[in-house]
């Protein structure tokens, strides 16, 4: 291979500065059992903004170097400086998942199945132009499916279904799902309406309530609503559901979902307890988009739990087995059940410009951007 590779890096120095740079890297030449990863298509998730920003005040950011290789730079408010320490002074490269054709393989008979394949890839380092992986980390797409479809087959799919998984494995028979109408949000709906599961959606305004019904969605209720907390103990009370997702984190969602719980499981009983009811209620926290506390005003008794959720201890939990038969099912329904929709598609260097760096910061549900490292 001739072609030059180049890697986007975040990096955050001892002056309290994030830089955000591209950078030439040598080719990787594969093990054994690696093989080397043309990425043409990688998805901008909320989980690769963490590492891109950091802690930094993008607000600060400023723009400098060419219109090929530009440099991000942004200050890193002194109080945060503390928790990075680990960070400071590596340029640590970005991305979480990207699809692409392998162009290089290792002598074991799994890379070599490899070659000439387009394959999703789940690891770090995505935002790049060619990446060196393990066979395990790799998913062969179906014949058909372009780098482009196949770009988001980790995070979110694997996430959803985890959730699913989870739900089924802790003794639960129906899900709370915050901030809902994300991809992840529209991939469990997709899959919960497949699979029987009832499936209570949160979103907070009108047009994604539409959005949701029209694909098919039972229960939906808006937080902006004055009758937000009625009609989310209405919906818990047709369905059972005792386990929530919230990828909001900060406020006080994760204390309305328990309380409502809590008003749904003691509806019918008749002599009171300090200790409420014994119905297990659980909150997984999978995102911080509201960066503040999480504030519990504690009206839901003592059968509870507050725990993050991360998908990698996740799949651990859930074991090999499922694991396997989860990947097999996105590899099958990628462009169906496990779709995801860009509405933006950049460049590395367009993804280090400021408008889109605005752009794409906001979490704004029904804006996803892809980026074409090829490009």
């Amino acid at each position: 291979m001739t072609d030059k590779n180049i890697q986007l890096t975040s990096t955050i120095s001892e002056d309290n500065k994030l830089t955000l740079a591209l950078r030439n890297i040598d080719m990787p030449q594969p093990g054994a059992d690696e093989v080397v990863i043309r990425i043409e298509a990688t998805p901008l998730n909320p989980s690769d903004l963490g590492v891109l920003f950091s802690a930094a005040d993008m607000s600060s950011a400023k723009q400098t170097g060419t219109e090929q290789s530009p440099v991000i730079t942004a200050d890193v408010p002194a109080q945060f400086m503390p928790s990075l320490k680990t960070r400071v002074g590596k340029a640590t490269p970005v991305g979480n998942e990207g699809a692409g054709t392998v162009v290089a393989a290792g002598s074991s008979p799994a890379a070599q199945a490899l070659m000439g394949k387009t394959v999703a890839v789940i690891g770090g380092g995505t935002y790049r132009k060619f990446i060196c992986a393990n066979v395990q980390s790799c998913l062969e797409l179906k014949e058909g499916t372009t780098a482009k479809e196949g770009a988001s087959a980790f995070v979110n799919p694997l996430t959803a279904l985890a959730m699913v998984e989870t739900m089924r494995a802790e003794g639960h028979k129906a899900i709370i799902h915050a901030a809902a109408a994300s991809n992840l949000g529209q991939i469990l709906n997709r899959i919960c309406i497949a699979d029987g599961v009832d499936l209570i959606n949160i979103v907070r305004k009108p047009e994604q309530e539409k959005l949701l019904r029209d694909m098919g969605a039972k229960y939906v209720v808006n937080s902006s609503n004055d009758t937000f907390l009625a009609d989310l103990t209405a919906a818990i009370i047709e369905t059972g559901a005792t386990i929530a997702f919230d990828p909001i984190a900060g406020g006080q969602l994760t204390s309305d979902i328990l309380n409502c719980m809590e008003v749904a499981a003691t509806r019918d009983i008749t002599e009171y307890s300090v200790y409420g009811s014994d119905t297990f209620k659980q909150v997984y926290i999978y995102g911080a988009l509201n960066r503040g506390p999480i504030t519990l005003n504690r009206n839901f008794g003592f059968a509870w739990g507050v725990n993050g959720f991360l998908l990698f201890n996740a799949l651990g939990k859930l074991g090999t087995n499922t694991v396997i038969a989860m990947r097999k099912r996105i590899a099958d329904e990628i462009t169906t059940t496990f779709a995801s929709n860009y509405t933006h598609e950049v460049s590395l260097p367009e993804t280090l410009q400021l408008q889109s760096i605005e752009a794409y910061s906001k979490h704004a549900t029904g804006e996803k951007y892809l980026i074409k490292p090829q490009a």
